[in-house]
């Protein structure tokens, strides 16, 4: 079909009479955005009374902006006079835009598309919430499927900012820019991503909580000891406390669902551990007990008294490195360069102490025949960690790793030691994140930028891929990616042709 083969009515100047299907707390999030932004909105649901119920719990989240001085009560009232709950399909008949946010399965989904397929006009757009499954597998058996589009937006509608803007095989570029400009027009930050499984965020996301449930199968460390990890990185809530505020169930479904549509491919795959914790009926806060009884209390931290610092240096090149020297003079520490060495990271008089490049600590210390070796997680975050990861050979003294403690408390630091296993914590679950993005872009889901904002608007990360990636070179994040996939001889760990492509570019000749 050619673009200009229809008027997508949407993308008009006036705000368009809007659909919505599904009166749960999306659909209602979607009717109040749309409802603020000035469309006339019918909101429909097929159980008795939720439609309105919904619109009565927009009114008290709208009274709730009146008292807080964010909202004017006279706009209130226009926008719950621009709201009204349908009872049948066929009320939506005027529409220009229907957004379908119901059960998150295929075959209801279709059945519902293809009945306001025949309703609609031939030029109003159809767009689903969905958050995984297939828009071009939806849009089959529609006569129009050029007009349907994916209009993903997250939860909770009124605050979070992304919309991603998904366009199946079938979707004509003009329906999905109509959409990529109305969700402008509504104060959200959308950005256009293929429709393949997971679509942006729910397929980049995937590391975040697979690698650390993958560390607590290898019993590296508790799930307060790995969230702290990832909160030290940036992130706003570790894994373990984001997944049991999720729910288990979603969790894994979504996981589950990623890894089926990509044929079994391991890098996606479901993790015994959150399995365990599903069939127990442990799904997190909504029943007060997950990973956390409720939620989780703070640390207390063990104090480092009385031990002296050997002399410190500051060893090899990189990013990281000066972020370390930084941190160092920053807290008034004395250290010296060394800058020629084949390895990167601190030497606290003896101890070697390695940044993680995916080689357990034992290994280094067997292959450098130097038994004082530890290794570091990344700080990637300096600033704002309380705590970072480590791990020790086995030879290692105890000694030397008092010294190291007492370090990280003058760093600000909570020493967070580890089972001694290859990446740590945040190195590994930081270079996924960008491998995972680089694939993204490399298969065409996305662009750079799109991954970006999509990871820092729809899932609250303190970067994107990209700019991780900006920050740690591709070198660095292939060489870590190559440590876990010999390590665990493991596909997971595969390196994204475009990080290859990038590392051979920035190599020396």
């Amino acid at each position: 079909m050619s673009e200009t083969n229809q008027i997508w009515t949407v993308a008009g100047s006036e705000p368009a009479p809007i659909g919505v299907v599904g009166a749960g707390i999306m659909g209602a999030g979607i009717a109040q955005v749309a409802a603020q932004a000035g469309h006339a909105v019918k909101l429909l649901d097929v159980r008795e009374g939720a439609a309105a119920a919904a619109i009565a719990s927009i009114a008290k989240a709208l009274d709730g902006l009146v008292l807080k001085g964010r909202m004017e009560a006279g706009t209130r009232e226009a926008v719950l006079a621009r709201l009204s709950p349908a009872t049948a399909t066929a009320e939506l008949a005027d529409a220009a835009l229907v957004i379908e946010v119901i059960v998150e399965k295929l075959e209801p989904k279709q059945a519902l598309l293809r009945e306001l397929d025949a309703l609609l006009a031939p030029g109003a757009i159809i767009a689903t919430n969905t958050s995984s499954i297939s828009v071009t597998a939806l849009a089959n058996g529609m006569k129009n499927p050029a007009r349907l589009v994916g209009m993903h937006f997250f939860n909770p509608v009124p605050l979070m900012k992304l919309v991603e803007v998904v366009w199946g095989a079938e979707t004509e570029p003009g329906v999905a820019q109509a959409i990529y400009e109305l969700a402008k027009r509504w104060g959200k930050t959308p950005v256009h991503a293929k429709s393949t499984p997971g679509f942006i965020v729910n397929r980049i996301a995937r590391p975040y909580y697979a690698e650390t449930l993958a560390l607590l199968l290898e019993q590296a460390g508790t799930p307060a000891e790995l969230d702290r990890a990832l909160r030290g990185a940036g992130f706003r809530m570790g894994p373990c406390e984001l997944m049991d505020l999720i729910g288990h169930d979603t969790n894994y479904l979504v996981t589950q669902s990623v890894y089926e549509a990509n044929f079994g491919d391991k890098r996606y795959m479901p993790s015994l551990v959150q399995k365990a914790l599903v069939d127990g009926g442990r799904l997190g806060r909504k029943v007060g007990k997950g990973f956390y009884e409720g939620v989780p209390a703070a640390p207390v931290d063990a104090a480092v008294e009385g031990v002296e610092l050997p002399p410190i240096s500051v060893v090899g090149r990189g990013a990281l490195v000066e972020r370390l020297a930084d941190w160092l003079a920053h807290k008034g520490l004395s250290f010296s360069r060394g800058e020629s060495a084949d390895w990167a990271g601190l030497q606290l008089g003896e101890l070697q102490l390695h940044l993680t490049m995916g080689h357990s600590a034992a290994e280094l210390a067997h292959q450098r025949k130097h038994p004082e070796l530890g290794v570091m997680d990344w700080p990637v975050a300096p600033d704002r960690a309380d705590a970072l990861a480590l791990a020790f050979a086995p030879q290692a003294s105890e000694a030397a790793r008092a010294q190291v403690a007492a370090l990280w408390r003058r760093l600000g630091w909570q020493p967070l030691v580890l089972r001694d296993v290859p990446g740590l914590a945040v190195a590994r679950t930081v270079a996924m994140l960008v491998n995972e993005g680089a694939d993204a872009v490399w298969q065409g889901v996305c662009d750079e930028q799109g991954a970006d904002l999509a990871m820092k608007l729809g899932v609250n990360y303190p970067a994107g891929p990209f700019e991780w990636l900006a920050l740690l070179g591709a070198p660095m994040v292939a060489t870590l990616l190559d440590g876990l996939f010999i390590a665990y001889r493991s596909e997971r760990y595969r390196v994204s042709p475009l990080l290859q492509q990038q590392r051979w570019r920035t190599a020396s000749y």
